[in-house]
């Protein structure tokens, strides 16, 4: 009997008494059925293949993945909103455009924003010893599951049932340091005597060393091979507010600094800016991996009631740890956060102060001592009932869920009045009144000698801490589902029937810590330079899925899919239908023609809908006033208002719509053997409605057109746009409020390409070869509607600003099997991306004045190699080798500056290096 029912259900077996034992139900079907490949094409990456290709991890095998053209924020890029977490996306749409699946089951979204702002899964705390395969459906697949499957479904199938007790030790490490880890999973199966209750259980426990800059020669230092002249940091620093350029003040010439970064700091100089001190070094002073502590624990259980009918229960827990250190770039203290800038009245000149903290002013282990730490828990439970109706052919499955997913964040912060109070006492002084040419910056008379010195421990202390967040989601839904897999006999076939009903709810909290609420007044919080926005809700939900399948002809099949969908959002309805249809056709037994056209949207997130109210200060032109004055606002230069000041305050919106997007998919897949397939499809992307913070400036265009009538394209209504512009008595521009609303549009079509071949090499064994391509061909984005396309493939300027970077990435690998020996190559191929030139002049054509240009990097390949041997029927013993050339993207460095501390893209390539693994696995029941 088969494992409970999912929204994708486990290949491995079938419904309770289906008549045809080799009807399965795959991701991209509701229903049973003979053929693994049909109109929805699904890649299958089995426990065997991430094992001899090296994987690490669920998000290893997923950014690896062809499919994954895009960059990616996590813990290889210091400082971001998600450093703590691993995301993977699809075609290179955002992260939260995939819907991810445990076992056919939604996972818990993460209660942190990627990017800040965009609700999205965090894959790492799936137990990857434990996977059975993964299943990866490109393309729209709303019709079948629901909002967020525009760009495609990651189905993550976990064991249901093992031969006897399975445990494994894995450890290793890189060849340039750092990262060392170790990995012991322990799992088992039972049966009891008759085989009624069947029940898995396992754990997976994993501690890895975070990868620290200064061990990797790219990050341990300023850029030394850039195209510019390599800078120090400017750890102690006197700079002119006004003309940009740098006053050295210390009477002892960098002297007291020396022992600063073990003792690289010294005197420095900038052609053309002045002298400061600072060290070369400080960049290695923070994680370019992170560091990680987990546990996950997991089961699966099923029982008979009888001949027809089974319970099952699955539990799946998750607790991890990670750490990192954001580096010396962000852990310094300015003058200019507080008071933009102060007179000095020796040198006659408004200045600002700048100071970066040094390991030794830290004390103890130094940047050890203040890493951040994300501690996750969370937990899917789910249990049903399935069976057959009777003596019909009907199926059912009904059951419910529950996701819960608890962040607690611990960052490292600067206490704002503490820090500041510091330096008063020790380095500005007391305040001597305020500047005499703009009578507003106040003035301090600093006492230098104390700038230009190290700070104590005790001191540091004394004005840093850590702030605790706490942020969590949830997500409850019951589920049933009927399928009859011969509903009605047609030319080609029995017929097959699924539906499906749902309802749920689910809830996001985001609650910062206190002390990094902003006061609406001073817009600033308890601690130096840094904010955060609280937010919360929950909706409610229902939806109604269909599937038929139409065996029209021996050779045609025809599938229809429809699903209505229901949110309740803060006390608005917000619904959406979808459908698709697919055909399959098969001229001969040995080729496919396939193709699909449907529709896929993604409601309106939780995020999106309830994040919190915040504030900031601006200026931008106030076209509205400047028409009245005879100036279009095409050109609104020598207009009094073309830089009025206002207060903006943005937020989530509760009347967001529906993201919306036409997809289709066509292909073909030819299998003249059974030991070769070669399958090729085409995808296609119209994606409208999409959700973007507004800007001021789009509002204040639209206020005008709305006030004067004239032509253009609008950001939101006329009613909305005069409600947020906030005025004056005489008209005067006083308030903004910019909300996220639906303005963007996306285009983007793609081919990609599979092939499998095995050989039996007789005397040698058997070799299988296999490949995956992709290759996005054309990537469009239109911001707002009176926005230009914007090319995301050859415009490398905005690749980067939308991390869509490498237009085709291709894997293969090739495998030896003999007796008891097993051995893998596997290569990983990004494609040409565009270089830092071409981003920073916004051209191919762009050429520096040093002499170098713009243009792309080469293709970027890795290898990966393992060697399994087992050694006994209950023993295997596996060598791991993973970037075989020890690849690096050092090659990138020439095209950065020499001021860059990360001279390579880190949200595509890393500087890792070579790693090594060595894994003992014993199966105590074979």
């Amino acid at each position: 009997m088969s494992g409970g029912a999912a929204l994708a259900q486990d290949a491995e077996g079938t419904q309770p008494g289906a008549t045809t034992l080799d009807h399965v139900t795959v991701t991209g079907s509701l229903i049973p059925q003979t053929q693994v490949e049909t109109f929805t094409p699904v890649t299958v990456i089995s426990a065997e293949d991430i094992q001899m290709r090296g994987f690490e991890s669920v998000a290893d095998v997923l950014q690896q993945s062809s499919f994954t053209t895009g960059g990616l924020q996590g813990g290889q890029t210091s400082a971001s909103f998600t450093q703590g977490a691993e995301a993977a996306g699809l075609f290179s749409l955002d992260p939260g455009y995939t819907k991810y699946l445990i076992n056919g089951r939604p996972m818990a979204n993460y209660p942190a924003l990627y990017n800040g702002s965009d609700t999205f899964n965090n894959i790492s705390g799936i137990p990857v010893a434990m996977v059975e395969r993964i299943e990866i459906l490109p393309g729209g697949q709303s019709s079948l599951y629901g909002s967020d499957a525009i760009a495609g479904v990651v189905n993550i199938i976990l064991k249901k049932r093992l031969d006897g007790a399975e445990m494994s030790v894995r450890g290793g490490a890189f060849s340039e340091g750092g990262g060392s880890s170790v990995r012991f999973t322990l799992a088992d199966s039972f049966t009891s005597a008759d085989d009624r209750l069947t029940v898995l259980a396992g754990v997976q426990a994993e501690s890895r060393k975070p990868i620290w800059g200064h061990q990797r020669d790219l990050t341990s230092q300023y850029n030394t091979n850039g195209y510019s002249t390599p800078f120090a940091s400017r750890d102690f620093l006197v700079s002119d507010a006004i003309a940009g350029t740098y006053h050295f003040m210390d009477p002892n010439n960098c002297a007291n600094t020396v022992g600063q970064f073990g003792g690289t700091t010294g005197l420095q100089n900038r052609p053309g800016y002045g002298q400061y001190c600072g060290s070369f070094v400080s960049p290695g002073q923070r994680t370019i991996r992170n560091g990680k502590d987990s546990v996950q624990g997991y089961s699966y259980a099923t029982f008979d009631l009888n001949g027809t009918t089974s319970l099952y229960g699955e539990l799946m827990l998750n607790y991890e740890e990670t750490e990192y250190a954001t580096g010396s770039s962000y852990t310094w203290w300015g003058t200019g956060a507080k008071y933009g800038a102060f007179y000095d009245p020796d040198l006659g000149r408004l200045v600002n102060l700048q100071r970066a903290f040094a390991p030794e002013d830290i004390g103890g282990q130094g940047y050890k001592d203040i890493l951040n730490t994300d501690r996750n828990k969370a937990y899917s439970l789910a249990f049903g009932m399935q069976g057959i109706l009777g003596d019909s052919a009907w199926d059912y499955d009904i059951g419910a869920m529950r996701t819960e997913y608890k962040l607690t964040e611990r960052g490292w912060a600067r206490w704002a009045d503490p820090i500041d109070a510091y330096f008063r006492e020790n380095v500005l002084g007391p305040q001597l009144g305020v500047d005499p040419d703009y009578n507003f910056y106040p003035v301090f008379r600093p006492d230098y000698a104390n700038f230009y010195s190290p700070i104590a421990p005790q001191d540091f202390a004394g004005f840093t801490g850590y702030t605790t967040t706490e942020s969590r989601t949830w997500n409850n839904m019951l589920r049933a589902q009927f399928t009859n897999a011969s509903l009605f006999g047609l030319p080609g076939g029995d017929a097959g029937f699924a539906i499906v009903a749902e309802a749920g709810n689910e809830g996001w909290e985001y609650n910062p810590d206190p002390r990094l609420i902003e006061d609406p007044d001073t817009l600033e919080s308890q601690v130096w330079g840094t904010t955060s926005v609280s937010g919360g809700g929950h909706r409610s939900r229902y939806a109604v899925t269909s599937e038929l399948r139409l065996p029209l002809l021996d050779p045609l099949t025809v599938t229809l899919s429809g699903r209505y969908d229901a949110f309740d959002i803060a006390g608005q309805t917000v619904d959406k239908p979808t459908y698709s249809l697919g055909v399959e056709y098969r001229p001969v037994e040995s080729l496919l023609l396939r193709g699909k056209y449907g529709t896929a949207f993604r409601a309106p997130t939780l995020s999106d809908t309830f994040q919190g109210l915040s504030g900031y200060y601006g200026r931008l032109p106030d076209y509205y006033r400047c028409s009245l004055d005879g100036y279009d606002p095409a050109n609104v230069e020598g207009c009094a208002y073309e830089n009025a000041q206002y207060f903006g305050q943005q937020s989530g919106n509760p009347d967001l719509e529906s993201i919306e997007a036409d997809v289709w998919n066509a292909g073909v897949v030819w299998a003249p053997t059974s030991n070769f397939s070669l399958a090729v499809d085409y995808y296609s992307w119209d994606i409208e409605n999409e959700v973007d913070q507004l800007s001021g400036d789009q509002l204040l265009r639209t206020e005008y057109l709305c006030r004067t009538g004239a032509a253009g394209n609008q950001v939101t209504s006329c009613d909305n746009a005069l409600a947020w512009v906030g005025r004056g008595p005489n008209g005067e521009l006083q308030s903004l409020y910019t909300p996220k609303v639906n303005v963007a549009k996306q285009k983007l079509e793609a081919v990609t390409a599979s092939l499998n071949y095995m050989v039996d090499v007789g005397a040698w064994g058997s070799l299988a070869f296999a490949a995956n391509y992709t290759n996005n061909l054309e990537h469009t984005i239109r911001p707002t509607p009176e926005d230009a396309e914007i090319d995301l493939l050859r415009d490398p300027y905005y690749m980067w600003i939308y991390d869509a970077y490498a237009k085709t990435r291709t894997d293969a690998s090739v495998a030896w099997s003999k007796d008891r020996w097993t051995t893998t190559l596997y290569a990983n191929r990004i494609g040409e991306t565009p270089n830092y030139l071409a981003y920073a002049g916004g051209s191919y054509d762009y050429v520096h004045s040093s002499g170098a240009r713009a243009g792309k990097w080469d293709a970027y390949t890795t290898y990966n190699a393992s060697v399994n041997y087992r050694a006994t029927d209950n023993l295997q013993l596996s060598l791991m080798v993973n970037n075989l050339s020890n690849e690096m993207p050092d090659d990138q460095s020439a095209d950065y500056p020499g001021t860059s501390s990360t001279p390579y893209n880190n949200y595509y390539y890393n500087p890792y290096g070579r790693a090594v693994y060595m894994e003992m696995k014993y199966s105590f029941g074979k």
